[in-house]
């Protein structure tokens, strides 16, 4: 597709936003199965469940236009999910744990940041239902982040820490 207007831009990063929680999809279960920290293993299993309804709410959004939600790779997310996927090797589980919230936080900065765009671009051209379902799921990509940096700030990194030390 020719990007040359802002609702072909919109498209487009709708379905590059579809491949991306597509690959999540296929991530998060090894991150999960990866962590050792129980409460990080259920925020991986509870963002899981989030990434699946945000797949159908781009579906439902999609269904709205003339264009399926397929026929985009978000090449970024495969980056991060390889570089994520390099850390489930670490073999201290304290460290490992620490480097799957470093992981899973980029994932979540790029959906945040992928999402806010294209909210603002339904805005800009008038779907406003889809304003009000990007801006949920924007939301609740925010809400993993901040579990996230509550589980490293509160102890996980702490225990990173002493993994040096022992």
């Amino acid at each position: 597709m020719k990007l040359d207007s802002l609702e072909k831009l919109y498209i487009e990063q709708l379905k590059d936003l579809y491949s991306a929680e597509n690959q999540l999809l296929k991530a998060l279960p090894k991150m999960r199965d990866a962590a050792t920290a129980e409460p990080l293993r259920e925020a991986f299993a509870g963002h899981l469940e989030e990434t699946k309804e945000h797949v159908a709410r781009i579906e439902k959004i999609m269904a709205d236009t003339e264009y399926g939600p397929n026929g985009a790779h978000c090449n970024a997310m495969e980056g991060l999910i390889k570089e994520g996927s390099d850390m489930l090797d670490i073999e201290d589980t304290r460290v490992r744990d620490a480097a799957l919230v470093c992981a899973a936080q980029k994932v979540e900065h790029y959906e945040i940041a992928t999402y806010g765009c294209v909210r603002a671009y339904a805005k800009m051209l008038g779907y406003d239902d889809a304003v009000k379902i990007l801006e949920q799921t924007r939301a609740e990509e925010r809400a993993a982040d901040e579990t996230l940096n509550e589980l490293a700030e509160q102890w996980i990194n702490a225990f990173a820490v002493k993994a040096g030390a022992s």
